[in-house]
């Protein structure tokens, strides 16, 4: 199977990305979107004509970002909606209050390298955050997603699922000492067993989801390692550059249809058996689809025991 490929690249920007692209109708949701590459997206994505819902936390950030969009794209039906990502009853109320289709779910909002920290689940904090929460949510709009005739799911993941693969058999480190890099590893390669998954699943109902490595970006996910990026300047991105891969897997018509893929640089990656001293491509543990029906069902069953 053919990679794919598009003009685009490492430079490239969200707004080149959605330049030409009409998404008058289309309805967006977009986690995490009070700052970072998140309000980047929901930027882009409002000025291609989406109605823009942004998923977060902290209220008044997110009506501040709110503000910031609309200022810069002339739309005012940027909406701004509760979300604690960790919270399975969060997702339950936020989906609940959701009308109508939903045309592109943005999994975007995530911790990176946390210290050790369970929910009131004992669910280590990272898996919970970046993988949990965000099967939660999709779950709880699945029905939205497959009204709307051809969804699609952007699931953000990371270059750092190379460190490791979905260790089932210790998802909490209950067992193993626990490991900040590592444990983030790990949840952000379910984040892609779970695009392949949801394609899998859901994809007779014109559901499909792709996986998106954004790339070196300063923002706050750094803020517990010291604020700052290790990766060289010049392969580091802006915002602007870091959302461009999530808004093209939102919007580019030859994604149409396509799912179960992994993006880097606004490119489909290459698959690899082992990590190589730049970090790229895409492991295939983490499309491997047994491993991602596999991790769907501990899923499901960890959110039934919640």
């Amino acid at each position: 199977m053919a990679l794919i490929t598009t003009p685009f690249g490492f430079r490239s920007t969200a707004a080149e990305v959605a330049a030409g692209i009409d998404l008058a109708g289309k309805r967006a949701i977009v986690t995490g979107a009070s700052s970072g590459i998140g309000i980047e997206t929901a930027r882009a994505l409002a000025s291609a004509g989406a109605q823009v819902t942004l998923a977060v936390r902290n209220a008044q950030a997110g009506s501040t970002a709110a503000a910031e969009i609309a200022a810069t794209t002339g739309r005012d039906d940027v909406a701004v909606a509760a979300l604690e990502v960790t919270e399975p009853a969060s997702a339950a109320a936020f989906a609940s209050t959701w009308k109508g289709p939903l045309d592109i779910l943005i999994n975007n909002a995530g911790v990176m390298r946390t210290p050790e920290q369970r929910t009131p689940q004992g669910w280590e904090l990272q898996f919970a955050t970046n993988h949990l929460g965000h099967f939660a949510l999709a779950c709880a709009l699945q029905e939205a997603l497959a009204a709307a005739g051809s969804a699609r799911i952007v699931a953000v993941s990371s270059s750092a699922h190379l460190y490791s693969p979905v260790v089932f058999d210790d998802l909490h480190f209950r067992f193993r000492p626990y490991d900040p890099l590592l444990a983030y590893a790990q949840s952000k390669t379910a984040v892609i067993l779970f695009a392949v998954g949801a394609t899998a699943r859901w994809g007779a109902v014109g559901i499909t989801a792709n996986a998106v490595n954004p790339g070196a970006i300063a923002t706050n996910l750094q803020r517990h390692v010291g604020g700052k990026l290790v990766t060289p300047p010049e392969h580091q991105k802006t915002p602007e550059q870091g959302a461009a891969t999530s808004v093209l897997l939102a919007t580019s018509p030859d994604l149409e249809g396509i799912g179960r893929r992994y993006f880097d640089d606004c490119n489909e990656a290459p698959t690899v058996d082992h990590r190589n001293a730049a970090g790229t491509g895409v492991a295939s543990y983490a499309l491997d689809l047994s491993n991602a029906h596999r991790l769907w069902d501990v899923s499901e069953a960890l959110l039934a025991d919640a």
